[in-house]
């Protein structure tokens, strides 16, 4: 039997990549009085559901997504959390 689950995606730049829009906004938030702001590193998050026959298949689902299109594994870092998607998870999402 199939279940909907819900991933939360996370991608972010390998730590010895450089990071220029990082830079940026650490700057900005510096020049606004945030002082100290000493490093900033910008991602990406993705939210998506998807249906799968136990957590583990979701879970392998999810994995090939990043490795595949979702991020890049030369530069970026993935991890996600997969969770079976209940009547409380759903009226949360809008169409």
């Amino acid at each position: 039997m199939s279940q909907t689950y819900q991933a939360q995606i996370y991608v972010t730049l390998r730590p010895s990549v450089l990071d220029p829009a990082g830079t940026a906004v650490q700057s900005g938030l510096q020049q606004l009085g945030f002082t100290g702001v000493e490093r900033v590193r910008i991602g990406k998050y993705v939210e998506l559901t998807v249906t799968a026959t136990d957590d583990a298949d979701a879970k392998q689902q999810v994995d090939q997504m990043c490795d595949r299109l979702l991020a890049n594994p030369t530069i970026e870092n993935y991890r996600f959390e997969v969770q079976a998607v209940t009547e409380s998870l759903s009226e949360g999402v809008t169409a």
